[in-house]
């Protein structure tokens, strides 16, 4: 069961602005990851369903996150069909994510009480998602579609819409910066949060480092 009721889960999702997007087969690096992430001041955290066994993965990580991460809400992205939706929902995740729409994902997550983000990619897509019931719409790719000018230009005639946009998002002054002054409700970060030569030489406080700076610049 899902640690967070749907109100707090993107209550959390929105006062922290940030979700790392996240996926390795390793359970005990992913763990130290999502650590590293917490220590930065994350609580919000998408792991992604890729890779054979990574329901297996997610099991030992939510686990862990329950009691060394309490303030987080640990989510599964890459959900593409109900039975796999249900599956993470009975392991507990307090979010679900996919890259596009899938409206039988839409119904076993609504019946629940989970909040599903589905990714969309254009006005009448969003407004799709919102009449099926997802407050919180995934916009991807969000770099191809458009980036910050994007979410800007559809909260002029969608100002209640809560956007969450993965794609073309850098842990830069820069680009969190923009980000965040185009009235974007989070931003999720994937492999730019994570280098390849800090995770292979164990450098854990820099990804803490890293996740406070990005936080900074986007709240800012």
């Amino acid at each position: 069961m899902a640690k967070f009721n749907k109100i707090d889960t993107i209550n959390i999702i929105r006062s922290t602005g940030i979700v790392p997007v996240f996926y390795n087969k390793d359970v005990e690096l992913t763990k130290k990851v999502v650590k590293a992430c917490y220590d930065g001041g994350i609580r919000a955290f998408e792991f992604t369903n890729r890779g054979d066994g990574a329901n297996k993965v997610f099991e030992e990580v939510i686990s862990f996150v329950r009691k060394e991460c309490p303030e987080m809400a640990l989510g599964a992205g890459t959900i593409l069909d109900a039975p796999t939706a249900v599956l993470y929902m009975q392991m507990g995740a307090d979010f679900l994510v996919s890259p596009c729409m899938v409206e039988e994902v839409v119904k076993v997550a609504n019946r629940r009480g989970i909040p599903y983000s589905p990714g969309c990619g254009t006005v009448t897509e969003i407004v799709k998602a919102q009449e099926l019931g997802c407050d919180l719409v995934k916009v991807f790719p969000a770099g191809n579609v458009g980036g910050p000018s994007f979410v800007k230009n559809i909260l002029g005639p969608l100002p209640w819409a809560m956007v969450m946009c993965t794609g073309a998002v850098e842990p830069t002054e820069e680009n969190l910066t923009a980000w965040g002054k185009s009235g974007v409700t989070a931003v999720g970060m994937g492999s730019k949060l994570f280098p390849k030569d800090v995770i292979a030489a164990g450098d854990w406080k820099s990804i803490s480092d890293l996740c406070a700076k990005s936080l900074a610049w986007f709240r800012k």
